[in-house]
């Protein structure tokens, strides 16, 4: 309440109704370390609804987290490490970034997969290396998203028995009561699902200890407990309506609410020395769980030295030695998809935790590892995750694998389809979370599925997203090159936008020094090396611009043509290198199927799709919209004068 008084804005609601479940849980299960907050084998807490911030960060105050009372003092406050909602880097002990509703609860299906798939590769009877759960706080928003039902779906097919979910169902949103829009039967959507589903009263402590540990002993399904709170609880005029929920109570009502519930008057921010002293008992205990953790370790290391020294090395961040000495080389004509696949299978050997899927398009996206199985409920250390038609929910989970750590995670789908993963993909790109998507059927080149299924816009939306790299690479050999920099990226999720059509070979094979980790580079110098004019494009249409120097070196005309795989990358390379492949002053074309709007900074002239595209033959749909060599000769000339 003083949080969000100080403030003068915030949700005061959650936090005062959640607060039993809160203790119940922080005080009585969850198994973390204060004093590290990133031991490997903690339980996973995600506050999904993110509004309710003040909880959490009143939790992590009071268990000894580095997080002082001053900062909570400081809440939504410039420069303060207690923002509105929680950000995952900003605020120790927070796990992920939360506040777009659903998100939380989708991500962390993705964390309980992680520890599925890592128990069942690492562990070995008598030394369980990964055993932990993960645990959400949900709220009535969270339910109604979309991406909760994709995820549920999932979580409760793969029965991720170590998901355990309190569903804080206060019965009040914004606008009011949730009868006016919500009023199905949770617990049958649930239990349709295949998860474990309790009601009860969640203002009872001792009532949600006990069903949290009856929820714990579900190993074969996820849990829902819906627990009955009261939102606002202790204020006299506010609680349970929708007045608790959004704004600060007030002056007085913050008065009459300490009053009601026995909180001294004085001073503000009050934490009774005896109360701080028992959630303090979460630092000698969470010291106590790791240092029993590292018994564990040791004894793995004794008993199974490779693979204690390659599970701590991945839990570590660290990439395998050489390992993407692997990456092939293509010299003819092939789908920058097709070439995917190939890198794929090629480094999968090297990276064990590598993991991932499609949103039921692994025969068109490629993502299939060929020899390493499906992640099912009787097979969990397969490594190919099939996540059916749910792509948000694929880009969250997978954000939950990579947040959780120890494994490398990618999700395909086509291009077109981002639109349905793009809360995720902007969270993952918030939280600096190095998701690998792989979006193919990059353009109209597809062809005959037409318009629906032709992007247009896709690749200026997802340019304009900070902390993305998008990258469309122009044949096979950039392909490896992009899918070495997604790999190696720690803090940047990573858009391969990939080719259905075939493209002819025409960079050098994949090396480590290799130009493309620069964004863009000169792949055709001009005859006589001063260029007239420069041909800057990506993806299928650099062969176009290939093709086009040719055309006009016969007009005369020198043509420098510039392959620019990642915009992003090119822009943090130094003046020096940008001025050296864009020259200032020399008239340059952008050659992209697609809009033109992220070009207009780069080029006076476009060769792109400014409208929608139109059902026919790839080849047919690329040509008669102006993909040509001899179309870009033209624009080429005409920028000049000719």
């Amino acid at each position: 309440m003083d949080a969000v008084q100080a403030a003068n804005s915030g949700h005061p609601g959650l936090p005062m109704g959640a607060a039993a479940m809160g203790f119940a849980l922080w005080t009585r299960h969850l198994r973390h370390n204060p004093k590290n907050p990133t031991w490997f084998n903690r339980d996973r807490f995600v506050l999904s609804a993110g509004h309710g911030s003040m909880l959490l960060y009143s939790l992590l105050h009071l268990t000894g987290y580095d997080l002082s009372l001053d900062e909570i003092r400081r809440f939504r406050q410039w420069g303060s490490q207690t923002p509105g909602h929680p950000e995952r880097g900003l605020t120790p002990g927070v796990e992920m970034t939360t506040g777009p509703l659903g998100q939380g609860f989708a991500t962390a299906v993705g964390m309980g997969i992680a520890e599925r798939f890592l128990s069942a590769t690492f562990n070995r009877p008598g030394h369980p290396v990964v055993d932990h759960f993960t645990y959400v706080l949900c709220s009535d928003g969270d339910l109604m998203e979309g991406v909760s039902s994709e995820a549920a779906s999932l979580a409760g097919h793969l029965r991720l028995g170590k998901l355990i979910y309190l569903y804080d169902d206060n019965g009040i949103t914004i606008d009011g009561s949730t009868s006016m829009a919500f009023t199905e039967d949770v617990a049958a959507r649930f239990s349709a699902y295949g998860w474990h589903t309790e009601r009860l009263d969640g203002m009872d402590v001792d009532r949600v200890d006990a069903a949290l540990a009856r929820a714990k002993d579900e190993t074969d399904r996820p849990s829902l407990l819906i627990c009955k709170t009261v939102i606002g609880f202790g204020s006299p005029h506010k609680e349970g309506t929708e007045k608790a929920h959004g704004a600060a109570l007030g002056p007085e009502e913050v008065r009459l609410a300490k009053e009601r519930l026995g909180i001294p008057l004085e001073p503000p921010f009050f934490v009774p020395n005896a109360a701080l002293e028992f959630f303090r008992e979460a630092v000698p205990r969470g010291l106590d769980l790791e240092e029993r953790w590292d018994e564990v370790l040791v004894a793995y290391r004794r008993s199974y030295p490779a693979e204690a020294q390659l599970f701590e090395a991945l839990c570590g961040g660290q990439l395998p030695y050489g390992w993407a000495d692997a990456m092939p080389s293509f010299t003819g004509p092939t789908a920058t998809r097709k070439a995917s696949e190939a890198v794929l299978n090629a480094i999968a050997p090297s990276l064990p935790t590598l993991i991932g899927g499609s949103a039921d398009l692994t025969e068109s996206n490629l993502t299939s590892l060929h020899a390493y199985g499906q992640f099912q409920p009787d097979t969990p250390a397969g490594r190919n995750l099939a996540f059916g038609v749910r792509e948000h929910a694929m880009v969250a989970a997978l954000n939950g694998i990579n947040l959780h750590g120890g494994c490398r995670a990618f999700g395909g789908t086509f291009l077109i389809f981002s639109d349905y993963c793009r809360p995720a993909i902007r969270l993952a790109a918030l939280m600096e979370c190095p998701t690998i998507l792989v979006f193919t059927h990059d353009s109209i080149g597809l062809g005959e599925d037409g318009p629906t299924h032709q992007p247009v816009e896709h690749l200026t939306s997802l340019r304009a997203m900070p902390n993305l790299w998008v990258m469309r690479p122009a044949d096979g050999n950039e392909t490896a090159v992009c899918w070495q920099l997604a790999i190696e990226s720690r803090e940047t999720p990573c858009a391969l936008t990939l080719t259905r059509q075939a493209v002819p070979a025409l960079v050098p094979p994949w090396r480590e020094d290799h130009p493309v980790r620069q964004g863009a580079y000169v792949l055709r110098e001009a005859m006589g090396g001063t260029p007239d004019v420069v041909l800057v494009a990506t993806g299928s249409e650099v062969q176009h611009a290939v093709g086009a120097q040719a055309l006009l070196q016969g007009e005369g005309i020198g043509a420098r043509v510039v392959s620019m795989p990642c915009m992003e990358l090119f822009n943090l390379q130094d003046d020096a290198y940008r001025a050296q492949v864009l020259p200032a002053g020399v008239p340059t074309v952008s050659v992209e199927a697609g809009a033109s709007l992220s070009w207009h900074g780069i080029a006076q002239a476009h060769v792109a799709l400014d409208h929608f595209g139109a059902s026919a033959p790839g080849e047919t749909v690329m040509r008669e919209f102006g993909f040509t060599a001899e179309n870009v000769a033209s624009v080429a000339l005409k920028l000049l004068g000719r």
